[in-house]
């Protein structure tokens, strides 16, 4: 339920999802940005990409269902795979480094370990320097 104050509109996320705020054109204004200041302040670079027909319309679709236009959500689709693949990278390589620390510390001991045993003589083996 979205509650009014003083004739108000409560900021809820309600509210946004219905659209009751954030959608009235009286508080729409035309802005003074030229061309390409929108893109150079949102950091938004053009791409020309070929998607199948299918594809697009399937995109489309769920845009659609979602309220939203077809390349901001093909953009959210991309931010969130890149995020997601990002942090499978990162696991990895810190996954490989700890296995490599892990090796390089059981060779650096059993190494150690050679040096306690005596030589065939009886001669207690010497340290490396």
């Amino acid at each position: 339920m979205i509650k009014e104050q003083e004739g108000k509109v409560e900021g809820t996320a309600e509210a946004w999802e219905s659209r009751e705020l954030g959608a009235d054109e009286r508080h729409v204004r035309v802005s003074n940005l030229k061309i390409g200041e929108l893109d150079e302040t949102l950091e938004l670079q053009m791409i020309s990409i070929r998607l199948p027909k299918e594809l697009l319309d399937d995109l489309k679709l769920i845009a659609q269902f979602h309220g939203l236009g077809y390349q901001p959500l093909i953009r959210q689709m991309l931010r969130r795979f890149a995020e997601s693949e990002v942090k499978d990278l990162v696991r990895e390589y810190a996954s490989k480094m700890q296995k490599a620390e892990k090796d390089k510390a059981e060779k650096v001991g059993a190494e150690d370990g050679d040096d306690n045993h005596r030589h065939p003589s009886g001669a207690r083996a010497r340290k490396r320097a």
